[in-house]
């Protein structure tokens, strides 16, 4: 006990604490402000609870290869389809790596869906899990 009331040791015990607090956060909070998940629970979403993949990549990019079951909203026109999209059930964003999906949860939150999140790592995630494409 007098090795925790030492003055010099409780600096080095907060500064532990501290910085093992500072390493958990992120994965403490993973997921739950950017809305994405993994590539499992994704599929999931789609497969058991009905939920809809909607790439928001650009059309043309859409083409060249895109989820098989996946809609294509342009991210710029997402708001005008907004009625388009189930409030209901989980809505999954897909874009090229993870990065823009983001901006399309908040968005989307904003709107009232509560079921919305992106593909952790987009459609490249897509494609190293070995999964099919289809082209248009």
């Amino acid at each position: 006990m007098d090795f925790l009331l030492s003055q010099n040791n409780l600096w080095i015990l907060l500064i532990a604490l501290a910085s093992g607090g500072l390493l958990l956060w992120p994965s403490l909070s993973k997921g739950r402000s950017t809305g994405r998940v993994p590539l499992a629970e994704a599929i999931r979403l789609v497969n058991q609870e009905h939920g809809q993949f909607v790439d928001v990549r650009p059309a043309d990019q859409f083409k060249t290869g895109a989820i098989p079951q996946a809609r294509n909203i342009p991210l710029d026109t997402l708001e005008a389809h907004l009625n388009s999209l189930p409030k209901d059930k989980p809505v999954v964003l897909v874009d090229a790596h993870g990065r823009d999906g983001a901006k399309a949860v908040a968005q989307l939150r904003k709107q009232g869906f509560d079921r919305v999140s992106c593909l952790d790592g987009g459609l490249n995630a897509w494609t190293e899990g070995g999964l099919p494409l289809k082209k248009s």
